[in-house]
């Protein structure tokens, strides 16, 4: 994957906190001094309705606002949702990090392809724990914090301290660090 452009498309459900977490990332990936943005694509506007949102981080200035087609990487909030409509365009040798229980051989039985990386955690496990609610963004923004090593954590929870009242930051955080510390990658 190339480091110096990175596209990722989040798929999730409304009120899962998808688009906060593109948001949350573009953000850090600015304050590293990186060129970033972040946009939501919303169908029915409503809480659970599949939602998609982007992030692209790049070495040199973006001038696109175009939805993300053939992402490098996909990140899956809500393992309900059909694989067809996550790994749609996912490059080859791209990467899906997804919530799950699932194993990854399980995983790329589902998504019925061999030429990408799959990372797998149990995001909605952590946040019951550790938020005691299942918001899982944060935990799956620390997913992709350690399978794409582009932006330095330190940075991501600067972002996240910028977006959330302290006490609900530092569950954020440590939801996020737990994920980092969990996910699998194959």
């Amino acid at each position: 994957m190339d480091l110096k452009r990175i596209e990722i498309r989040w798929h999730g459900r409304g009120g899962q906190g998808a688009v906060t977490a593109a948001m949350i990332l573009a953000e850090a990936a600015i304050y590293q001094g990186k060129y970033a943005q972040a946009f939501p694509e919303f169908g029915a506007e409503r809480r659970g309705a599949p939602v998609k949102a982007y992030t692209r981080i790049s070495d040199e200035p973006i001038y696109t606002r175009a939805p993300i087609i053939e992402p490098n990487a996909v990140v899956v909030l809500d393992p309900s949702l059909s694989p067809s409509l996550y790994v749609e365009g996912l490059k080859k040798d791209g990467l899906l990090i997804i919530n799950t229980k699932k194993s990854i051989a399980e995983i790329k039985k589902d998504v019925g392809r061999d030429d990408i990386k799959i990372a797998r955690v149990d995001a909605t496990k952590i946040a019951l724990e550790i938020l005691k609610a299942p918001f899982v963004n944060m935990a799956m923004l620390g997913a992709v914090a350690k399978v794409i090593p582009v932006i330095d954590v330190s940075y991501i929870e600067e972002a996240i301290k910028e977006n959330f009242r302290p006490k609900i930051a530092e569950a954020n955080i440590q939801a996020m660090r737990r994920a980092l510390n969990e996910v699998e990658i194959a």
